[in-house]
Order: C-alpha cells, then structure tokens, then sequence
C-alpha cells in the first residue's frame, strides 16, 4: 500500500538538500526550509536515514553533485532566477510490507519511468522512520527542452498510478479506491485543524440559518438578505454585494431537492410561523452603532487622502468595537460579508492593537517610523553579530571561542524580539489598507439599510 503526494519548493536548492541530509533537522523552524532545493535534496539523501547514502541514487544526475547540475540546467534554459526551483514527492509504504532493496528499486523505477527521459532527479529511500518511504527530488526544468514542471493534477493523478501499477508488479498492497486529492482546498484543511472558519464554513452557516427559518423561497429570499446576500432562483446562486462573482447553491451542498424538502418540513409544521418565522424575522437594522460609534470618536473614514494621516489605531478600535457589538447583541449584525469572515481573526485583531498602544502607534506615519527604526536596530546589532562571528573564527584557544559564542547568543538574544516585532508592524502595515476600506464598506451599507428601512417596510 503505497502513498504518494508532490508539492514545489522555493528558494534554494542546496537549502532543501541539506535539510534532506540532516537528521537533526526535523524542528519547525527548518520545516519551513523545505521550500528550499539545497534542504530537499540533502534530506533525501540523509546518510542516517539512507544508511551512509546506500539507497540513494541520480537520474540524469550524480547523486554528490546535484544541486550544482539542477542550478545549471536552470541557468541554461533561462530560469536562473525563478523562485521555482524543484518539485519533492515522496512515495511511502505500508509498515512492514517491503524491505529497503525493494522501496528503493521500486522508486528509482518509478522516477525513471515517469520523469527520467525529461528531468534530473534524485531518489532517497529512507529507512529509519516506522514507514519506509521514498523521496524524489524533481529538476523544475528539464534538460531535454527547457520547459517547466508544472505539476498539474493530471500529473499527480499519473504518479499516482504508475506508483499503483509498479506496486502491484511487485506483489505489494495498493489502495485503490482512496481519493487523489481531497474534497476542499488545502488552504481549508490547513484552517480547520487550527480551528478557524473558513470563507466557505460562513456562507453555509449562513444559508443553513435562513433555510432553517423558511418555508418559501421567498421567506428564503428575505432571510438572505437581511444577511447581505441576494438569491437568482433561475440559477439557483446566491451573491453577497462584494462579491464579483455569484456562488451555485449545489457547490455548497443545497441542490434544489435539498431547499424544497426543507421548506416543504417547515411548511407542515404547524407551528412554524408561531415559534420559527416570528421570533427569526429577517434582519432589519434597528440601530446603527457603527455610525454612533464614529460620531462618538469624532471619527470619519473618509477623513484623509493621505494614507500616512490615518489614524490605524482607531480603525483597529472600532474593527474590534464592531465585532464585541455583534458578539453581545442579538438585534445588530454586520452588513459586510468581508468584515463578518474577519470576525473569525478577532484574536489577533485585539494582539495587533495592543502592540501599537504599547508602543505609541497612532498613525499610518508612526506604524512607518517604527518599522524603520526597529529595522536600523536589527541591522546594527546583526553587524555586531557578524564581527563577533570573524573573530570567533580568528581565535585559537578554546575558551576564546566560548566567550565569543557566548557573545553571539546574547545578541541573538537581543535580535529575536526585535525580529518579532518588526513582524507584526509590517503585517499591520501590509492590511490597514483593507481594514480601511472594510470600515468604509461597512459604513455605506449600513447608511444603505437604514434607508431602506425608512423606504419601505418588511413584508411577508
């Protein structure tokens, strides 16, 4: 039983080899290096992991220069520069069901046959976990034509098959009927096991909520609505109003079959009306709090053309003022479909504002001075660094050597809050742009509900 995945790696060759050859290399921090070629390849060709470099071996390629023949057939066809450097897959095996001789030949196999007359690949079997598995590190150009790997699904879903068919010569265990991709996107899966909503969540939620109290498709309609949605039965899709596209029903689980049985449930309950439709009437905007709460801070989102004079700190506020309004009140909902999904963010939200009123943070030109300033700090104490590093190098005792190290570690000491600081500035700076313009959004379709709450009233 074979399991296979590939997925590209940025940045450096030699980074992704190294980490591929190092066994210590197994923390976070250097996960994140596997988007590097250097750290792919010398993972792969672990000497720990492949018993002294036994089961790894070079297609198109000698296995101890690598790096360098990837790098130069890159250069050659005119990708020098890309940020794609390489594709890693890997290949494991039920546990117990082959031995090392065998995964290695069925990799080397299997990377022949697949990328061998095209690209330099090096194959990896590691023996050292309790699954026995393989690695293939893919040139992400190839020799023969200059042409990229571009790693489509119908690649993956021929690696997949060739790994099954090269399996099943060998008298091994395939699994046949699994899925090759999964349902959603990987983005989705990454959100949910750290227990955050996606984009997709929200709008079911949504429509689940409105068909949970309708037994129309227009007490449908309504409902939706007061959301901030509108309905095209014709094309049975929904659309929020900043969305550029609409959104088919069936593609989030409601077909038409689905919504009729719903509605025909409500509509044999004879309390439906009574208890359901009464007490969950279509949201009408009672109040505005966010034009309340700018009008109690003297605040104006339209108040400055110039981004260095907006004051992000007070967006940040009310951002958050907004999202404890909709927590704590059960007649207020925030219009802005892109502002109620940030509401799942409302942590970090409230981090990010504490970090500038600690800091003195008003506005967009403070945010810039700061960053500036904590750069300059970085700088001069990563010089000091370096110098320290030059003349660990240049001593010749021992305890010379340890004082300097010791040196180093207390700088770094020193660098690594800064680093995380400067972090979280530039990821402030990088979104106000589009808090502001969420704030504006929310703010013209508020003024737009209650207008049409004066215009006309709700009717069933």
């Amino acid at each position: 039983m074979a399991v296979t995945s590939v997925w590209p790696v940025k940045n450096r060759v030699s980074a992704v080899i190294k980490y591929a050859c190092n066994p210590e290399k197994t923390t976070e921090e250097v996960k994140v290096e596997m988007h590097s070629l250097k750290n792919v390849i010398e993972y792969a060709a672990d000497e720990m992991k492949t018993e002294k470099c036994e089961y790894v071996t070079g297609i198109n390629c000698r296995k101890d220069n690598a790096v360098q023949t990837f790098n130069e057939t890159r250069k050659r066809w005119g990708h020098g520069g890309d940020t794609r450097v390489c594709y890693h897959a890997y290949q494991s095996f039920k546990p117990g069901e082959v031995d090392a001789n065998k995964a290695h030949q069925i990799g080397v196999e299997l990377a022949r046959h697949l990328y061998g007359d095209r690209f330099e690949v090096l194959v990896a079997t590691h023996i050292s976990s309790h699954c026995i598995h393989n690695h293939m590190v893919i040139n992400a150009v190839s020799f023969a034509d200059g042409k990229k790997f571009c790693n489509y699904k119908s690649d993956y879903q021929k690696l997949r098959k060739a790994s099954d068919d090269f399996c099943w010569a060998h008298g091994l265990s395939v699994l046949r009927k699994a899925p090759i991709h999964t349902p959603v996107s990987k983005n989705e899966v990454w959100m949910h096991k750290a227990g955050k909503q996606t984009r997709r969540d929200m709008i079911i939620k949504d429509i689940d909520y409105c068909l949970k109290y309708s037994s129309t498709y227009r007490e449908f309609s309504f409902q939706m609505f007061g959301l901030g949605y509108t309905v095209d039965y014709e094309r049975m899709t929904i659309k929020a109003k900043e969305w550029q596209r609409p959104k088919r029903l069936k593609t989030l689980g409601f077909t038409e079959e689905i919504m009729e049985e719903r509605f025909e449930e409500n509509a044999r309950d004879d309390f439906f009306y009574s208890l359901e439709w009464n007490t969950h009437l279509p949201y009408k905007p009672k109040k505005a709090p966010l034009t309340s709460l700018l009008e109690e801070l003297d605040f104006t989102v339209w108040h400055a053309k110039s981004p260095e004079k907006v004051f992000i700190a007070a967006v940040f506020y009310i951002i958050i003022s907004i999202f404890q309004l909709a927590f704590e009140m059960a007649d207020y909902f925030i219009q802005s479909h892109e502002l109620r999904y940030e509401m799942k963010d409302l942590k970090q939200y409230l981090s990010d504002y504490h970090f500038m009123r600690n800091n003195n943070i008003e506005t967009l030109a403070d945010l810039h001075n700061d960053i500036q300033k904590t750069k300059a700090e970085i700088s001069a104490l990563e010089r000091q660094r370096s110098d320290i590093d030059n003349k660990r190098r240049r001593a010749k005792t021992p305890s010379d050597i340890n004082i300097y190290k010791e040196k180093r570690k207390e700088l770094t000491k020193q660098i690594t809050p800064l680093r995380k600081r400067l972090k979280q500035a530039e990821k402030i700076w990088d979104k106000s742009p589009h808090l502001l313009e969420l704030v504006k959004q929310e703010r013209s379709l508020e003024m737009q509900a209650r207008q049409r709450i004066k215009n006309k009233e709700w009717s069933r």
